[in-house]
């Protein structure tokens, strides 16, 4: 067994080891969040397509499939955190010349908080989960969150996003763990490239540019849904 887990615990001690992991788990996290973005604005589409879509996610293999990548990404999560606070504390250590002094002044704003947004983010998705996944004392279960689809009764999310965002602290919330998410994207996805050898010292700005492209399109999309079921009554 050795074997085996010497050479993994080798590159994962390792510094290069670890921002690898960070940049691939990084690549799968922002995919999923695009995903999912995609699949949130089906409400604008009518109860009927988000109704679909949520209860394809919940019968999918099964009812195996959405567990399956439940458990992918939060294994996923879990390295990625573990991985950056790890480089973090490393790297703030290196900084300290023998005088005791911070000598690294040149980093942006968005990478020197990337592990208090990333933290943010991560008490975010826990209440989220619990919100609207586990639905864990919000009261969106019973008969009145049923609804038929297809001649089969299945759970209205639609019903449930608009109820959930229509209290002002939720959404409140949400939004701002969406502009946080989006500060830790916007630097984040640009450093996936640079980590992975893909970004050049020439190409550096437009893979910053492209990583805060992405941070703005997940930010205007994300936030458009409490926004207009809050402020301008939609679904309701």
């Amino acid at each position: 067994m050795s074997a085996v887990f010497d050479p993994i615990s080798r590159f994962y001690s390792s510094t290069i080891g670890k921002k690898i992991l960070v940049a691939l788990t990084g690549v799968l996290l922002a995919v999923f969040v695009l995903g999912h973005m995609i699949g949130n604005l089906l409400v604008f589409a009518g109860p009927d397509a988000i109704n679909e879509y949520g209860h394809m996610l919940q019968t999918a293999l099964h009812g195996g499939g959405v567990w399956i990548a439940r458990l992918g990404l939060l294994t996923a999560l879990v390295i990625h955190v573990v991985a950056t606070i790890q480089l973090t504390r490393a790297n703030r250590a290196a900084r300290q010349d023998k005088y005791g002094r911070d000598v690294a002044k040149v980093s942006s704003r968005a990478s020197r908080t990337m592990i208090w947004s990333g933290l943010t983010v991560l008490a975010f998705i826990v209440f989220h989960l619990l919100h609207f996944t586990v639905r864990a004392g919000f009261g969106f279960d019973g008969p009145a969150y049923q609804t038929e689809l297809h001649g089969e009764i299945v759970h209205n999310v639609h019903k449930m996003v608009v109820d959930g965002f229509s209290i002002a602290p939720v959404s409140a919330f949400y939004v701002l763990a969406m502009v946080l998410l989006c500060s830790h994207l916007g630097h984040g996805v640009a450093s996936i490239f640079q980590t992975l050898g893909l970004a050049t010292h020439k190409t550096w700005p437009l893979f910053e540019m492209l990583g805060r492209a992405y941070a703005l399109l997940i930010l205007v999309g994300n936030c458009s849904i409490p926004v207009a079921i809050l402020l301008f009554g939609f679904g309701r």
